[in-house]
């Protein structure tokens, strides 16, 4: 099986996030491969050691990627490819799924893995865009994936129950969490994953202009969210609380 993996570098989730002029300061924050995206990861290897082929690991960022990248192939991934950002001035959830879709439709692929969000953004949107962009079904949410004889069998997260859907190679699909439990590279892993094929593309090398990846959305505003007061402790008896809560939940919270 030819499976590529869709993945991100994002902060790491015990990083303390800074806002300075209205950006994120990222200055000595500690990057990582974004949590969801490696069960996807996880998952494709597990592919390729039942069904046989090659794993690939795609990402759209600058060059510090390719830490992640090495990670990636340390795990097990056969491949890595970096579809350089670092010329772009912006880009949103439109110019990585074109960037992505740019490179793949080159590609024979029978199964493209990727998370179901990205920790930094949360949109869960480039992966079903690049799924459009390709013209091939898309299942989101997936916590089991089981292929044979070219079709695939999978449970997908709907808002805390299941659901069993089939679908027929090739196929897009987002990784949720408790579909498997990813791996640590190895000491021999991480040897073998500095010999591993790491390649580099820019727009030329996709046939694009900055003018097809211009971004459709501009970032006006970024802020962290008010800080928490302090929480309030209701005494008295039942029936004087109840009375105590609702008034405040009017007076405020205003959620009533």
């Amino acid at each position: 099986m030819n499976i590529y993996v869709l993945m991100k570098r994002t902060f790491d989730t015990e990083e303390k996030i800074s806002i300075s002029s209205g950006q994120i300061d990222d200055s000595g924050a500690e990057f990582i491969i974004n949590p969801y995206d490696e069960y996807a990861i996880e998952e494709a290897i597990v592919l390729r050691d039942k069904h046989g082929g090659e794993v690939t690991v795609v990402t759209v960022g600058e060059e510090e990627a390719e830490k992640e990248l090495r990670t990636a192939l340390a795990m097990g991934a056969d491949k890595a490819v970096l579809i350089d950002s670092e010329e772009l001035d912006e880009l949103d959830q439109y110019t990585t799924a074109t960037l992505l879709a740019a490179y793949l439709k080159d590609q024979e692929f029978d199964i493209i893995l990727g998370g179901n969000v990205a920790v930094d953004g949360g949109s869960g949107q480039v992966a079903p865009r690049v799924a459009e962009l390709l013209g091939i079904p898309q299942v989101t949410t997936i916590t089991s994936l089981d292929i044979e004889d070219g079709k695939a069998t999978i449970v997908r997260d709907v808002e805390g129950d299941e659901e069993t859907v089939a679908a027929s190679l090739p196929l897009l699909v987002t990784a949720q969490q408790g579909l498997n439990e990813p791996r640590y590279p190895s000491l021999p892993g991480i040897m073998k994953a500095k010999k591993k094929p790491l390649e580099t593309l820019d727009l030329d090398d996709l046939d694009l202009e900055e003018e097809d990846v211009e971004a459709k959305t501009t970032t006006l505003d970024v802020f962290l969210p008010p800080e928490k007061g302090a929480g309030k402790v209701l005494e008295g008896e039942v029936e004087a609380q109840v009375k105590e809560l609702v008034s405040l939940l009017k007076s405020e919270a205003k959620v009533i």
